[in-house]
């Protein structure tokens, strides 16, 4: 199979956004590799990771270097559905009500601290992340092509909070974990921050790219070539999941699809045509460990989501 790469000449564009990323988010490398990866698949991502760790700075940051409409919603107890959707208002000079967009009419959506809101308004986002559009009293309203949720949430606080629902949680390609920063990571991120004046926080990047180049490279992204012994690697993971003696609920066809689609933008981003079984395994913690559910004596044996899924690589062979 040829090596060649047709694309070549659009990847620069991405490496044009993680540059300038990466001199301010110093150690979260992995991080912005695996959203870019959902950004050229139009997967929507979940940022778990303890206060302070940069997850809003790495969505506001990632919104002016693709130029995009930003909107930040922060989830609380009292946020209701309309306040995420729109509502329709009276206007009295055409005697009618009038629908009013809600902060879900963008291109890139941060829903701050997702948890915090019941589980009435996190269901409010459904429809929008599965077919991009909003049903509100008997009309469908379309929304952006682009339209990407990014959602925070703290591992560490649990009172206040509400678990998000199954079915959520399956629209969200990945489930990316932001760690703290290594104590060297940590000293850049100090000298950086040194010369500013008290109490700035004003960070800024230059647009690199434009919606519309984005989703020319997600045309390109699509277009890598899949060999059937991949997407039977795929399908043997994905029902390993189902029958695994720790797992209670495995991974959904969902799953499969967007694990395809995954790995494809992961191949895209590592300048080839073609896709190995190294994109399959890259991308399956972030993808599996918010869809699997584990026995109840599993988690009292100190097994983790993580650790299962790496035995999932011990049971199912790669493809030659």
């Amino acid at each position: 199979m040829s090596t060649a790469n047709p694309t070549s000449s659009l990847i620069p564009q991405l490496q044009s956004v993680i540059d300038p990323l990466n001199q301010w988010l110093f150690g979260l490398e992995e991080p912005i590799e695996l959203i870019l990866t959902a950004l050229l698949c139009g997967g929507h991502v979940l940022l778990e990771g303890p206060p302070g760790t940069a997850k809003t700075l790495l969505i506001k940051l990632l919104s002016q270097s693709f130029n995009t409409p930003f909107k930040r919603i922060q989830f609380t107890p009292d946020l209701m559905p309309v306040d995420v959707l729109g509502t329709n208002v009276f206007n009295p000079q055409s005697n009618e009500f009038q629908f009013t967009p809600g902060p879900v009419f963008t291109s890139f959506l941060l829903a701050d601290e997702i948890n915090r809101a019941p589980a009435k308004t996190q269901s409010a986002l459904l429809e929008c992340m599965q077919e991009r559009q909003v049903s509100f009293d008997g009309k469908v309203y379309p929304l952006s092509p682009m339209f990407t949720v990014f959602a925070t949430q703290n591992p560490l606080e649990h009172e206040g909070t509400y678990p998000l629902p199954e079915a959520q949680l399956d629209r969200f390609l990945f489930k990316i974990a932001i760690p703290y920063p290594e104590k060297e990571e940590e000293a850049m991120i100090l000298r950086s921050h040194h010369k500013q004046a008290p109490g700035s926080t004003d960070i800024s990047l230059s647009p690199a790219l434009t919606e519309n180049e984005l989703l020319a490279l997600r045309d390109k992204a699509n277009e890598m070539d899949v060999q059937e012994s991949i997407l039977q690697y795929i399908l043997d993971l994905v029902h390993q999941t189902r029958h695994h003696p720790s797992i209670a609920i495995g991974a959904s066809p969902r799953a499969s699809i967007l694990w395809l689609k995954a790995a494809k933008a992961m191949a895209f981003l590592d300048k080839r045509t073609y896709v190995i079984p190294d994109d399959i395994k890259k991308t399956a913690k972030p993808l599996l460990r918010h869809r699997l559910i584990l026995f109840p004596q599993a988690e009292l044996e100190g097994r983790s989501t993580d650790g299962v899924i790496d035995e999932l690589f011990l049971k199912v062979s790669p493809p030659r």
